[in-house]
């Protein structure tokens, strides 16, 4: 049986180009929709490890929640190479590019 991190990292790894997806859909999808601090944590520990596209996950407002002086340039310009649109405060329009799963 797959754990709730294993679950996360394989949902997270699922997201294709030029799509996003958030903390709280990802937890959701793993079959925990509280639990989205917990795929915050994921993130964290486990993005170099398992080479996910991080930048791919958003808070559930669509924007990139990191501050601009701990990655937000660095999130903002990975998402636009994916043709991603970002607005200057770190928007993504959700409705034209949230994964559905």
């Amino acid at each position: 049986m797959e754990t709730f991190t294993e679950k996360v990292i394989q949902i997270i790894k699922n997201i294709p180009k030029g799509k996003v997806a958030s903390y709280g859909q990802i937890a959701t999808l793993a079959g925990s929709p509280r639990a989205a601090r917990q795929v915050v944590r994921i993130l964290h520990s486990s993005s170099k490890k398992h080479n996910l596209p991080w930048h791919r996950v958003l808070n559930s407002q669509g924007n990139i929640a990191l501050k601009k002086n701990e990655g937000f340039e660095v999130q903002k310009g990975l998402l636009e190479n994916e043709k991603v649109k970002v607005s200057d405060s770190g928007k993504i329009d959700l409705e034209k590019y949230l994964w559905t799963g």
